[in-house]
């Protein structure tokens, strides 16, 4: 276990200096590594970024029609799915959280996605899928003097997980010729857990050491929705430009929170006072509006070159019980593109591979001392079609991978021995998209 003495601050500083010394425990089974900042808020949100194909080109893709991938990051793009598609993502990672004083390293991996795209008509496609909204995942430990005497330390245990999905219903519909609107709904649920551990440490003492325990229990279930809307304009003879805006509307998460509090042997983790409910009361926290327009540029072959810009109403944020640090809007840019050499090249098969690649600056919402931190990212992918591809049907193996650094150690308190928490990571992700050709109307000879 890593230690580090604190006494404690006020305001945003203290919700950080609570995660400042990391433990050692790895990752948990739902998250993607011990990640402090999902501590705070929802978790580690995810802003709308779409699948393996727009992570590979930094997370943009609100305005890149496609007819291979789900675009469900923008629900007016589901029309330009010309075949049922089955999508699948699968989502590994590997960082290390450090402070001033201390670091840790963790990983892990999980499903990250499914979706499935049917186009209904020549006018109209829909999907249905599911995808994380956010993720719980962190272990912190405390040392604190007591006040007033030498012979006393508190060691303050916290450690939270759980995630929170939404299973959505999207649908795109083509107004006209170059117009195309999207609605999608969406059935968002979880469960989120979190421990405080107290224990009383007595130096030179033979007595039993015991922890107290207070545990919450958030179960969350209701609807979210989003609208989007795509324009595409002719600007040369192989030059398009197109637009795209998506709109999340801010909604209230209804939940169900149970508070409990128990007392265990520190040893051998035994109860010695069982479970009691402090709590069980139902309540909301509040999904702020998300904001997004991109445009791009294509010549509807074998390029394209996007710019995405989202803003999200962070500073709305309520929970349960409204305690935490305030947080703040934030905004987040992202520039990449795609390059295919010869999708129809038969000879020379890394023609036909789809090369990837973008960059991400985004604030997070929350400013210890009032100085903004910011998650920085290169991303890189390739999309494989698998040389079985017939008129009918095609599978294609992509690849996304995203190196990035969130946050800085600057110092918080010199005198507390606080300071902020950086993560550097490398993300990974592996796409398996099925394209098939359904409702084919068989002609009688």
């Amino acid at each position: 276990m890593l230690k580090n003495k604190v006494m404690g601050c006020k305001g945003a500083s203290l919700a950080l200096a609570g995660m400042m010394v990391l433990g050692a425990a790895g990752a948990q089974a739902q998250g993607l590594g011990n990640s402090p900042y999902s501590r705070i808020g929802l978790g580690d949100f995810n802003a709308n970024t779409g699948g393996v194909r727009q992570m590979g080109m930094g997370g943009v893709g609100l305005a890149a029609p496609n007819s291979v991938n789900i675009n469900e990051l923008n629900p007016a793009l589901l029309y330009y799915t010309g075949r049922t598609t089955f999508e699948a993502g699968f989502n590994g990672q590997y960082k290390t959280v450090k402070n001033a004083a201390a670091s840790n390293r963790s990983g892990n991996g999980n499903l990250g996605y499914l979706a499935l795209s049917v186009p209904l008509s020549t006018k109209w496609g829909a999907a249905v899928g599911l995808k994380p909204l956010s993720t719980v995942d962190y272990e912190s430990n405390i040392l604190q003097d007591v006040t007033g005497t030498a012979s006393a330390q508190v060691l303050k245990q916290y450690k939270g997980t759980g995630a929170i999905s939404e299973a959505y219903l999207g649908q795109g519909v083509r107004i006209s010729k170059a117009l195309t609107l999207g609605f999608t709904a969406s059935y968002v649920f979880g469960t989120v857990d979190e421990t405080t551990g107290t224990t009383v440490i007595i130096n030179n003492s033979t007595a039993t050491l015991e922890r107290s325990v207070e545990r919450q229990h958030v179960r969350y279930s209701d609807f979210g929705f989003r609208a989007g809307a795509h324009y595409r304009q002719k600007l040369g003879k192989e030059l398009n430009m197109n637009l795209g805006g998506v709109y999340s509307f801010g909604y209230n998460l209804n939940g169900q929170q149970t508070n409990t509090q128990e007392r265990q042997d520190v040893t051998s983790g035994a109860q010695l006072i069982p479970a009691t409910i402090v709590s069980d009361t139902r309540g909301s926290s509040y999904v702020p509006a998300l904001a997004q327009v991109g445009v791009s540029f294509d010549n509807d072959k074998n390029w394209s070159l996007n710019l995405d810009v989202a803003q999200q109403q962070w500073s709305k944020f309520r929970s349960f019980n409204s305690t935490g640090p305030a947080l703040n809007n934030t905004l987040r840019f992202g520039l990449g593109g795609e390059l295919t050499p010869d999708p129809g090249s038969v000879e020379h098969y890394f023609q036909r591979v789809s090369y990837r690649a973008g960059i991400s600056l985004a604030q997070m919402p929350y400013q210890p001392s009032g100085k903004a931190l910011y998650d920085r990212s290169v991303s890189w992918g390739f999309g494989f079609p698998l040389p079985t591809a017939t008129a009918l049907d095609a599978t294609t193996i992509s690849l996304a991978f995203t190196y990035g650094v969130r946050g800085n150690t600057d110092v918080l308190n010199s005198t507390l021995g606080t300071s902020n928490v950086q993560e550097s990571y490398i993300r990974g992700q592996l796409g398996i998209t099925l394209n098939n050709r359904w409702f084919i109307k068989r002609r009688l000879q």
